[in-house]
């Protein structure tokens, strides 16, 4: 922290006021301050906007402001003005300071803006940062989250990577099997190689063996030219099977053939393909019960399952929520040229209460719905879909004065939250919320808060 104010009782004080919770520099005119703004790795600058020589009007103060953006484009600057000098306050707000407070200064007020100046100043830095790695991000970097189950299956998966072995990936609609098998392919030898991506339920019956396969120019009615499949446009690199349980009996046996010899033909032809392709399958139902009911091939169930990895879903995962949602958040805020959004304390709390069923495909649309329709800078509940609102504690579906109910339990959460991130102040925790003042003093006086 840097205090520059020419007045040395008045940078006494701020000091007292400070030194227990940031480490103080002192300067007493612009001077001192750019000097020391290049030497010490500041946070923030509180700094007197009247200041010598120039103590009748504001040029000094102003240029502390021009100097630290100079030197520190990313550190706010706070200002302190005479009682008198509002107008100065807001051209300096103008001009890129953080915000403002009067002279005589309120400890706390001065606290509580020092505060959130540095916090802001510290998520910017981590926004960047985080910028950088995903800009430079591939593999398992792209894969979010610490959870414990997580890091299970992403340990095995690093196993793997560096080999050739059929995998076999199941879970869930949702929970990230394709974003899987990608980083597998990026983290292994055959990353320069082609990455080719098929789901096999999005194809019709009638074209998924050409699909696969290819075939020849006058092979059927609409073969018209001469087609490559899959296989053969991933050669090289890696090949991967979505829901693999939805091949017909046909093409499982094609299929078969080509784990076994590497080898194919195009359909339409009698000529025989080779291949050198890594299989990556993946499947959203449980295929050893589809052995069972004769639905799928058993040499082709163990063909496949050689090194089989289970993903997790979303509700198994509820300490990933909060950085996956702000991750979904900022995706969405860029994709639809948006301001910076923040997420309201209560609106982790609904997201971490929720069962997903649609798993983190779903927690992504969510939050790019947040992002488009709120007007604020903080993301709430006010447009959470109903289903999730029926699913929270204390809430039932069949019972309209309990859901009633729910959603007046987490409004007053909403309110406590709002009101606890911003020290009890009511007028920011009422812009926090998107409210008026009014309205808040009302909705307090309703929950007896």
């Amino acid at each position: 922290m840097l205090l520059v104010d020419d007045d040395e009782i008045v940078r006494r004080g701020l000091y007292w006021a400070l030194e227990g919770e940031y480490r103080v520099f002192e300067a007493s005119n612009k001077q001192e301050a750019t000097q020391m703004l290049e030497r010490e790795r500041i946070d923030a600058v509180l700094a007197d906007l009247h200041l010598p020589p120039h103590v009748d009007d504001m040029s000094e103060g102003l240029a502390i402001i021009e100097a630290a953006r100079s030197v520190r484009p990313a550190v706010p600057v706070i200002v302190i003005t005479g009682s008198n000098s509002k107008h100065a306050a807001l051209e300096a707000v103008r001009r890129g300071a953080y915000g403002f407070f009067e002279k005589p200064a309120d400890e706390n007020e001065v606290k509580h803006l020092v505060c959130q100046a540095v916090r802001v100043r510290r998520l910017e830095q981590e926004i960047a940062h985080l910028r950088e790695e995903l800009a430079a991000a591939k593999g398992f970097a792209h894969l979010i989250g610490s959870s414990t189950s997580l890091e299970r299956v992403l340990k095995q998966a690093r196993a793997v990577a560096s080999t050739s072995a059929t995998v076999l990936l199941i879970g869930e609609n949702g929970t990230g099997k394709e974003v899987l098998a990608r980083a597998i392919h990026e983290e292994s030898p055959r990353a320069d190689g082609p990455f080719v991506a098929v789901s096999c339920a999005a194809l019709p019956e009638s074209l998924i063996e050409s699909e696969l396969f290819g075939h020849e120019k006058g092979s059927f009615t609409d073969a018209t030219q001469l087609r490559k499949g899959r296989f053969e446009l991933a050669d090289g690199g890696t090949l991967f099977l979505d829901e693999v349980g939805e091949l017909t009996p046909t093409v499982q046996v094609k299929l078969l053939r080509v784990l076994q010899e590497r080898s194919f033909e195009r359909v339409g032809s009698a000529k025989t393909m080779n291949v050198n392709i890594r299989l990556i399958a993946a499947s959203n139902t449980d295929l050893e019960k589809a052995v069972e009911e004769g639905k799928f091939r058993q040499d082709l169930f163990y063909r496949l399952n050689v090194v089989p990895l289970s993903l997790p879903p979303l509700r198994a995962r509820r300490d990933d929520i909060p950085v996956l949602a702000a991750h979904f958040a900022e995706k969405a805020t860029e994709k639809h040229k948006r301001a910076k959004v923040e997420l309201d304390a209560a609106l982790i709390e609904a997201l971490q209460e929720y069962e997903w069923p649609g798993n983190i495909r779903e927690l992504e649309n969510l939050m790019e719905r947040l992002v488009v329709l709120s007007p604020g800078p903080t993301l709430g509940l006010e447009f959470l879909p109903e289903n999730m609102l029926r699913q929270l504690p204390d809430a039932s579906p069949a019972d309209e004065s309990t859901f009633e109910g729910a959603v007046t339990g987490l409004k007053r959460r909403l309110i406590e939250n709002a009101l606890k991130a911003e020290g009890d102040n009511k007028v920011a925790a009422a812009k926090r919320l998107g409210i008026s003042r009014s309205y808040l003093h009302r909705l307090i006086n309703e929950f007896d808060l």
